[in-house]
């Protein structure tokens, strides 16, 4: 997903350092031309290393990063001198990088904590010199080990949102404007469906100056785990929330069936997510009396926590502060 200055998929080719030959010397004196073995060990091949920064939060620096082609090691030297090693390239990436061999599909490293680093493509290892082979039997070996083969192929970085509360909901259900009420985030606010195509990050001031992390993602529709709409670039950043605010509009013409058509779209994505915490917040919902939130509560599942709210009146909100606090907190 790509637009402004918000990427979260980067396909990059690497490849890491040689490691450098081993030396077959043999070390030479003024009385004695034949003293022995000397050769060094090669140098290591540079590693290409994943690192995270908490002060990044999009892929972007990343998108000039076509090729990374880390430093050979040098061959070893005479004197028993070893080789330097190649230099490694060290690659910032923002917390929640999940990092994949393109051809196999295989998570090769995930990125989680700030200054967390993962060597992510090694370098080949350095031959042995002739000294290192020198017997008894054998103390003239003319044999050096060559440096190993670095590694080389198509990668890929995406990124997964790490929020504590991911925001659920069809589009236009009013989620870009709880996130501009709770927090200082200022998510584009409009009445058209996708108004929030890339996620928007806010942080919620709770009491005691507490804070929690919210996400504004973008709207999922029917068949969005299919590929629908924005699809699984959505649906990936869902993967990292601890709690899930489902998001269902006053005026919706059936709350429960919206309900469980978003239910059904995470489970078709990854099962795995309906063991998340889960809250539902009826949004708009100054439009309603007390009769119709009675009629709507009816139809809303028992064993999930729900509220009624309404972000441009504020109605509500500190209340749903204190539901998604307790559910960030509360024992497993």
């Amino acid at each position: 997903m790509e637009k402004g200055n918000f990427v979260d998929h980067i396909r990059i080719f690497c490849h890491s350092g040689k490691g450098g030959a081993g030396s077959a010397h043999f070390m030479r004196t003024k009385f004695n031309a034949m003293a022995g073995p000397d050769g060094g060990n090669g140098g290591r091949g540079g590693h290409i290393i994943l690192k995270g920064n908490v002060q990044l939060w999009t892929l972007l620096h990343m998108r000039y990063y076509k090729n990374v082609i880390a430093v050979d090691g040098e061959n070893g030297y005479k004197n028993n001198s070893s080789g330097h090693e190649g230099k490694d390239i060290i690659l910032e990436v923002p917390l929640g990088t999940v990092a994949r061999d393109e051809e196999t599909g295989e998570i090769e490293a995930e990125i989680m904590e700030d200054g967390q680093e993962v060597i992510w493509v090694p370098g080949g290892r350095g031959g042995l010199g002739n000294a290192n082979f020198a017997t008894s039997t054998n103390q003239a070996p003319e044999y050096a080990q060559p440096g190993e083969m670095g590694s080389e192929g198509w990668k890929t970085l995406e990124l997964k949102i790490l929020a504590d509360v991911g925001l659920v909901g069809f589009p236009n259900a009013g989620k870009s404007t709880l996130l501009s009420v709770v927090s200082a985030a200022k998510p584009k606010i409009a009445n058209y469906a996708f108004t929030t195509v890339i996620p928007q990050l806010g942080i919620v001031s709770y009491r005691d100056n507490k804070s929690f992390c919210m996400a504004d993602l973008p709207g999922i529709i029917e068949g969005a785990a299919e590929g629908k709409g924005l699809g699984h670039r959505f649906l990936r950043h869902i993967e990292r929330n601890s709690v899930l605010l489902f998001l269902i509009p006053a005026d919706s013409p059936d709350h429960t069936k919206e309900f469980n058509i978003l239910i059904n779209e995470l489970e078709l994505y990854n099962p795995e997510l309906l063991h998340k915490k889960m809250l539902i917040a009826i949004s708009k919902s100054d439009m309603l009396d007390e009769e119709l939130k009675q009629a709507i509560e009816e139809t809303l599942p028992a064993t999930i926590p729900h509220l009624f709210i309404s972000s441009v009146l504020q109605q509500g909100i500190n209340e749903l502060k204190d539901m998604l606090w307790q559910a960030l907190n509360e024992e497993e």
